[in-house]
C-alpha cells in the first residue's frame, strides 16, 4: 500500500486507527481466540483463531492451532492451519507446519512453510528478500 501524505509504502498493520491486542513474550494465553483485531502475537496461543483483521505474529510468537484472518504477517511459528482472506506475508524467521491459504503470499528467503501453500486468487507466490530487521 502507498500512504498518500508519504509516497512511501506501507504494511497494512500499520495503517489501522483500532488499538491491538497485545499477547506479549512470555505470555501463553490457552483457548479459542475470537474478535475484529488487530492482533498481535509475541507470546504463544494455544486454540483456533476467528479474527476479522489482521494478525501480526512476531518473531518470539507462536500459534498452536487453526487461525482465520483477514490479513497476517507472520514473523513467528505456526502449528496448524493458517487462512487468510486477502494479503499474507511469511518473513525470514518463521516457521509454519500446516497447511496456508490466501488470497495473496508473499514469503522472505530463509521462511520454513512446512504443508500445502493455496492461493485463492490463483496468483503465483512472491518471493522476496527481507530487509526489515527482525520482523516477517
Amino acid at each position: 500500500m502507498i500512504d498518500e501524505t508519504s509516497g512511501r509504502k506501507r504494511r497494512f498493520f500499520d495503517r489501522g486507527p483500532a488499538s491491538p491486542t497485545v499477547i506479549g513474550a512470555g505470555s501463553v494465553v490457552t483457548g479459542n481466540l475470537r474478535g475484529a483485531g488487530p492482533f498481535v502475537i509475541a507470546g504463544e496461543v494455544h486454540g483456533d483463531g476467528d479474527l476479522a483483521g489482521a494478525l501480526s505474529i512476531e518473531a518470539t510468537g507462536l500459534w498452536k492451532g487453526e487461525v482465520r484472518a483477514r490479513q497476517a504477517i507472520v514473523a513467528g511459528k505456526i502449528e496448524g492451519g493458517l487462512h487468510v482472506e486477502e494479503k499474507l506475508e511469511i518473513g525470514r524467521t518463521a516457521v509454519i507446519r500446516g497447511t496456508v491459504s490466501a488470497r495473496s503470499v508473499a514469503i522472505a528467503k530463509g521462511a520454513v512453510v512446512d504443508g500445502k501453500i493455496e492461493i485463492t486468487s490463483g496468483a503465483p507466490v512472491v518471493q522476496f528478500e527481507e530487509k526489515r530487521g527482525g520482523q516477517g
